[in-house]
């Protein structure tokens, strides 16, 4: 991490949404966080590993991407929140304006006003006397790129590009040495960037950043819109839950699921709810509850929940005995699904020992799809429903493309032909094909490993871009840009 040595900063890492919440020791025993989820488990076990107790929580922006923990840690702790008075939260805080300091003690936090990922945003420079030392960026300045201007709709993103022209013109004037923590990283779905580094410097960012070295906003601003892909729905209403503030939770209850006996899981199917597997997918693709959706319990569980779930209605978990109910829960209600009825009890063993039926998905290995050529008429339908980045760069010959995000808005206007579902690995193909046979699609199967799995085993060479009738199928996906990211 780019941190200065006489400033002691531990970075929380979300791999699955992509983000860095940190922790900066005051040199008292207390500590500032910021950005923190309302998933403190990792937050609270570093301070209590060094010691610490969590005196200021300050939030960059509206995060439309989790829910902050900035309410918890006021309501447990006595923190002081630290936000934007722009933001208008609805919740008790200390309302900053661009160029308001906070004393820490010993440190001083500035507010900077950096609009452009939201309109309301704050970047919050750290000095040790008059020197800067480092500054959080939030969703402004992030390694190699910015974060996306598009969240609060097509009318505004074309002036909040604009502003985030300007904010980072106005944190590359920061002395080259100051430590540069943005919230947004590799991963993330409110930015473009890829690579392993999550903090860098302003130095490292001048010499490398090619959206920081551009001079001419016109540029700028088709470089950053260019670089944009879809993002989940629960993007569109989480900002919102973050100005009123997330309800306060019991925080040794929340990590639990209530068992529910298979008559109730039945009552809650046939009113509705969605019952989502967490098992790993062969274990799903061998039996599962019909109708039910696999979303492997993995670090993106969150994130695909979010997405394809509808945003009303229960869900019933099925998990595996080895699976720790807390590490579905928490990420759960870390963007704002806070109506998990519960799990089978029993698991899917219940099930059947209740004398019901389950369903099965064929799996197949990327060797068994047939090489192309004339051949391929009559074959299944290879479906491929990664993100558009990864599918222009290299899919299948005459593979359909949707992605999955959209297809729960698609799944019934395909064609009733014989699909198989590809994508990166497995996962996101698993819950596709769920998808499908809930919409009524009954010769589906799935793919476990990618296409270049597939090119290997073949030979045979990928397609790249999105051209052609199959190619074009995800352009009409909600909310997205020119190209989209890759995503596990």
């Amino acid at each position: 991490m780019d941190t200065p040595t006489q400033v002691r900063l531990h970075a929380v890492v979300d791999e699955g949404l992509g983000n860095s919440a940190y922790l900066l020791d005051l040199g008292d025993g207390s500590a500032l966080a910021v950005d923190p989820p309302r998933d403190l488990r990792a937050l609270h076990a570093r301070a209590r590993a060094e010691g610490l107790r969590i005196r200021f929580a300050a939030d960059t922006h509206l995060h439309a991407d989790f829910l902050t923990g900035a309410v918890q840690l006021a309501h447990d702790e006595g923190a002081t929140v630290l936000a934007s008075a722009a933001g208008r939260r609805r919740f008790a805080h200390r309302g900053l304006h661009d160029g308001e300091e906070v004393d820490l003690g010993g440190l001083r936090l500035t507010a900077v006003a950096t609009p452009g990922h939201t309109d309301e945003h704050l970047s919050f420079l750290v000095a040790d006397g008059p020197r800067p030392v480092g500054v959080f960026t939030g969703g402004s300045l992030i390694v190699g790129s910015a974060a996306r201007p598009d969240l609060l709709g097509p009318d505004r993103t074309d002036e909040l590009a604009r502003a985030q022209f300007a904010s980072l013109r106005r944190l590359a004037a920061l002395p080259p040495a100051t430590a540069v923590w943005p919230t947004h990283g590799a991963g993330s779905f409110c930015s473009a960037p890829s690579g392993a580094r999550r903090t860098s410097t302003i130095e490292h960012e001048l010499a490398t950043n090619a959206l920081l070295a551009s001079r001419d906003e016109e540029a700028f601003v088709e470089a950053l819109l260019g670089s944009l892909g879809s993002y989940p729905d629960y993007f569109r209403w989480l900002a919102e839950t973050n100005r009123r503030g997330p309800e306060v939770l019991d925080q040794a209850g929340a990590g639990t699921l209530a068992p529910l006996p298979v008559s109730v899981v039945r009552r809650l199917r046939a009113d509705g709810a969605t019952v989502v597997d967490v098992r790993p997918v062969t274990e799903y693709a061998a039996a599962h509850v019909p109708g039910s959706l696999s979303l492997a319990l993995r670090p993106q569980f969150a994130t695909w929940l979010g997405w394809v779930v509808p945003a009303d209605g229960a869900v019933v978990i099925v998990r595996g005995p080895d699976q720790d109910p807390a590490d579905i829960v928490w990420p759960a209600l870390n963007i704002g699904v806070d109506r998990l009825a519960g799990e089978l009890a029993g698991g899917i063993g219940a099930w059947v020992a209740a004398g019901h039926e389950t369903a099965r998905t064929r799996i197949l290995r990327p060797g068994d799809l047939p090489p192309p050529g004339d051949a391929d008429r009559g074959r299944p339908r290879v479906l491929d429903v990664r993100q558009t980045a990864e599918y222009a760069a290299g899919h299948l010959p005459s593979a359909r493309h949707v992605e999955l995000g959209v297809l729960p808005h698609r799944a019934a206007d395909l064609p009733a032909e014989p699909t198989v579902v590809m994508c990166g690995h497995g996962e996101r193909a698993a819950t596709a094909a769920g998808l499908l046979e809930r919409a009524g699609h009954h010769d589906v199967a799935f793919v476990v490993g990618g296409p270049g799995d597939w090119a290997d085993l073949t030979g045979h060479a990928l397609v790249t871009g999105t051209d052609g009738p199959d190619g074009a199928d995800g352009a009409d996906a909600p909310r997205t840009g020119a190209r989209g990211r890759a995503r596990a």
